[in-house]
């Protein structure tokens, strides 16, 4: 049975290279029709952040990634906090310390600091395993006292689902500590008995525990369990593509993302081709072709890029896929303030920028001229700076505008008469469509960039439409 797991410390917000992590162990277990865990590691209780839990089941649910048992259903391999399962933590230690393989460490933290600084100026590896006691084992328990794993050095050679094969020498294998005084474990030791305990199949995980697997493989041999497959994902890079992603390269909250607008099914399209792709040129991907074709070997082994352009590409595909009950739907929070309209006019608004929206948060930037009236110091501005207007002349511009409004006031404003007549326009004023749609586009929306021009006047309606073309007049006075 595949068994995958996502054991995040709730330590902050996700952002995507966790949740990255999280949706290939998903992909990994829906496609075998295995189960997806959640377990919150939270034995660091000092970095610990108020809330981190549920934003963690928050992303999760938003982003689709059904959890078939963590903390709020917990089953037979429960509890799923490790705070919760100190006691079995302490069992495994004892364990241990009874093997010989565990000892006692009296070695205080200021010793531990002239050590290494000892050994730095040697310019020698620091390795505890060197200056552990002679007879760690005739030591005692002593609650509030770390205890320390003893390695077993050797070299060691694995397959990694997504690296490939894998070796290392022995000098990279160092006594660890399992238990702090605290009484909690640390992550080497918690996550390797929890593996077990939970019957993980799969150890799907970022590249930054890659050092620390032949420490993994010492204690999974001294406890003579069976080690699960494991696969270590590359970082996710930040834009440029030297550096891990990080908050100053925009690493956000994965919720800014739903408070932007932007479609979970599109962030996990691009969530999933962050450093994957089936061999093909294929960039969309349904859910379930993804949970078919995903493949751990199929992984790149070096970064993947962030590129938040593609992101936004991507969401627009999605966007312009809804129908329109179902953007209706989703655009509802996002429209400007100055909405106060009913919804078949705002239906007609959406139909208008469904192909411009790339997140919808856009909605107010791209609509707020169909609910309030553009300002005329606006309009007169844009009108001498376009582009395509500077260099025509006040009287030319007023001309053309009084020509169009001749033109439209006989109009029945059906989509069709509106693009008839101002195409016939263009003939008798003998200009471009440059000039005198950039003209009228910005007499009526006051805005540098608005939506297709016949169906904005259409959306906008005769009487509104007029109004606004005259009081452009007046403003060019």
């Amino acid at each position: 049975m595949v068994r995958t797991r996502f054991a995040p410390s709730p330590t902050g917000f996700l952002h995507v290279g966790g949740v990255r992590t999280a949706l290939f162990a998903w992909l990994v277990a829906k496609q075998a029709k295995g189960q997806f865990i959640l377990r919150i590691e939270d034995t660091d209780k000092t970095r610990e952040v108020a809330g981190s839990e549920k934003h963690i089941m928050e992303c999760l649910t938003w982003l689709g990634l059904s959890i078939d048992e963590g903390p709020d259903n917990s089953l037979e391999f429960g509890p799923y906090r490790q705070s919760q399962r100190l006691d079995i933590y302490k069992k495994w230690a004892k364990q241990l310390i009874d093997m010989g393989r565990a000892y006692v460490d009296t070695t205080t933290p200021e010793d531990l600091d002239k050590l290494r600084e000892l050994a730095k100026a040697k310019k020698q590896p620091f390795l505890y395993r060197n200056l552990r006691p002679d007879s760690p084992i005739s030591q005692p328990y002593l609650e509030g006292t770390p205890i320390r794993f003893k390695s077993e050095p050797k070299p060691y050679s694995w397959h990694d689902e997504v690296m490939g094969d894998l070796s290392t020498g022995p000098e990279v294998i160092d006594d660890f500590i399992i238990l702090k005084s605290d009484g909690f474990p640390t992550y080497n030791f918690a996550h390797v008995i929890d593996d077990h305990l939970m019957k993980i199949s799969h150890v799907i995980r970022s590249q930054e525990f890659l050092p620390s697997v032949p420490k993994f493989l010492n204690l999974y041999e001294a406890l003579e369990i069976k080690r699960p497959k494991l696969a270590t994902l590359p970082y996710v890079m930040g834009p440029d593509g030297k550096k891990k992603l990080s908050k100053r390269d925009g690493a956000k909250d994965l919720l800014d993302y739903q408070r932007q607008g932007f479609l979970p099914e599109a962030l996990v399209n691009f969530l999933a081709t962050l450093g994957w792709n089936d061999g093909t040129e294929q960039e969309i991907f349904s859910l379930p072709e993804l949970i078919a074709k995903f493949q751990l070997n199929k992984v790149q082994r070096s970064g993947a890029r962030f590129d938040e352009q593609r992101l936004l590409w991507m969401n627009g595909h999605y966007i312009r896929g809804l129908s329109k009950k179902q953007l209706s739907a989703k655009a509802a929070d996002f429209w400007p303030a100055t909405a106060k309209a009913d919804q078949a006019y705002k239906d007609d608004v959406l139909g208008l920028v469904q192909d411009r929206l790339k997140f919808l948060a856009e909605l107010p930037e791209l609509t707020n001229f169909f609910f309030e009236e553009p300002k005329t110091s606006a309009v007169k501005s844009l009108l001498n700076e376009d582009q395509q207007l500077k260099n025509i002349s006040q009287e030319t511009k007023q001309q053309m505008l009084k020509e169009t409004v001749k033109e439209l006031s006989m109009s029945s404003f059906s989509l069709a008469d509106i693009k008839e007549r101002l195409n016939k326009l263009l003939s008798q004023l003998e200009t471009k469509p440059a000039i005198l749609f950039s003209l009228v586009r910005i007499a009526i929306s006051g805005a540098p960039s608005s939506p297709e021009l016949f169906g904005t006047l259409k959306v906008l309606g005769k009487q509104k439409s007029l109004e606004r073309l005259n009081q452009a007049i007046l403003g060019l006075v």
